[in-house]
């Protein structure tokens, strides 16, 4: 006669554990929603970890501190943004500097960055940036990063398209002003701005500015 042989107690908690990175991970995504529901102050550690079905002992093990998390979410948004930028910007398959621009634009105005949990979380740190000097860093040199690359960029349109009176850090810095605009406008007013309806609007913004690449 043959027994069932159960896992012990302890054999069962060894199978439950999850590896530090996706812990890490898990946490990082439950403060992105708790940020775009609660806001920025009212994030605390215990909204957290109830939201990532984790013991508040988990998130210190992890982060130590509400502080620590919150700073490792923003770099996460921000490396994850900057990174998609720089697959496309760094890309060989794209065959023109006309379609690296334009996959460049479907993808600050796509459903990745513009998922409105994504849009709150870059606005709320923003909104306490110029109180909180680690936040300024950060975003700061998310904000430089990217306009140097698209800086880099506009040079090589410019360069290509022999357009004359054109300065390409202007150029950067007003186009990526107006994303962010349209990011604010598409967060607080999705009923007068559709995510086309943006698109669009940059779309002409380039186009004024390199007319013979945005045809």
């Amino acid at each position: 006669m043959f027994m069932a042989v159960t896992a012990s107690e302890p054999e069962r908690k060894r199978r439950k554990i999850r590896p530090r990175s996706e812990r890490r991970q898990q946490l990082i995504d439950a403060t992105i929603r708790c940020i775009a529901h609660y806001g920025l102050s009212s994030t605390t550690m215990q909204t957290v970890t109830r939201e990532a079905g984790l013991s508040l002992g988990t998130a210190n093990l992890h982060f130590d501190s509400k502080e620590n998390l919150l700073n490792e979410t923003l770099l996460f948004v921000t490396n994850e943004y900057n990174e998609g930028l720089l697959a496309i910007m760094n890309s060989e398959g794209i065959a023109s500097l006309a379609g690296r621009l334009s996959l460049l634009l479907d993808f600050q105005l796509g459903p990745s960055v513009t998922q409105r949990h994504k849009m709150a979380v870059w606005f709320a740190y923003y909104g306490e940036a110029g109180a909180r000097p680690v936040y300024q860093k950060i975003c700061s040199r998310r904000d430089r990063a990217a306009a140097q690359r698209f800086e880099a960029l506009f040079d090589s349109i410019i360069a290509d398209g022999g357009y004359e009176n054109v300065d390409a850090k202007q150029l950067a810095i007003g186009y990526l002003s107006l994303i962010d605009g349209l990011w604010l406008a598409l967060l607080i007013g999705p009923k007068d701005l559709s995510k086309a309806g943006a698109r669009a609007v940059a779309q002409a913004f380039l186009h004024q500015a390199f007319p013979r690449h945005m045809a």
